[in-house]
């Protein structure tokens, strides 16, 4: 597709720039350089997503099936910056380019048919009025693109809950206690769905959306994040 004079001299002014190191990109670029991406931290929970160290934080908590990631979260690592740039600078399709890119390597590896549903962490509605979007629904978008599955927002979040970034994982937990309610829960009844957000740390968030779809009988919930690490 051709630019229009416009978009042209937008894109002389202000440069599209790697997510990750800041270099402008050329054409053939999305969100992040050839560089960066080559170094980009995949995980491979996808090769043993039903027992691994993520698994391990949920089991207790919630009844999951698969735990799995895209990135290993690293603090001050390509994973953090691309999670902050998702999240507060504004840039929605980093997050439909990761989700596409992580869509594909689940395709390589047999997950095709895995799902009937997939469905966004929700933000409650005033946080997601203050930043445009949810990341964790644009992640989605680009898993269920690639892997042709529907997203489905199929649940709200009831209380704004403060920030979990400096809680123990108590606190976590106690924080988004009982805050999710499914939407549609006929809708999900005998299903396979799945859950994703952008990073699991203590994995309460995740744990409580599960427990909360639980109640409309899915027939498996998987969960799936762009990071997580220890």
């Amino acid at each position: 597709m051709r630019f229009t004079f416009w978009e042209d001299f937008l894109a002389l002014v202000f440069p599209s720039t790697c997510a990750v190191c800041k270099r402008s990109l050329y054409a053939f670029e999305d969100q992040i350089c050839r560089f960066c991406e080559m170094k980009l931290p995949i995980a491979d929970y996808h090769l043993m997503p039903f027992e691994n160290d993520l698994s391990q934080k949920i089991k207790g908590l919630a009844k999951v099936g698969r735990v799995m990631a895209f990135l290993r979260f690293a603090k001050k690592g390509s994973s953090q910056k691309l999670l902050h740039q998702l999240k507060y600078k504004n840039r929605p399709n980093l997050g439909i380019m990761l989700g596409k890119r992580y869509g594909r390597l689940l395709l390589e590896n047999g997950f095709g048919s895995e799902w009937d549903y997939i469905i966004p962490v929700p933000l409650h509605p005033h946080k997601l009025r203050r930043r445009g979007y949810n990341q964790s629904f644009c992640f989605a978008q680009g898993i269920g693109e690639v892997l042709g599955v529907e997203v489905v927002q199929g649940i709200s979040r009831k209380v704004d809950t403060s920030t979990q970034t400096k809680k123990s994982r108590l606190q976590r937990w106690i924080n988004v206690d009982n805050v999710f309610e499914v939407k549609q829960q006929e809708l999900f009844s005998g299903k396979r769905l799945l859950l994703v957000d952008d990073v699991l740390t203590t994995g309460a968030t995740l744990a409580s959306c599960a427990t909360c779809l639980e109640e409309s009988q899915p027939t498996s919930v998987d969960l799936a994040v762009i990071a997580a690490g220890n």
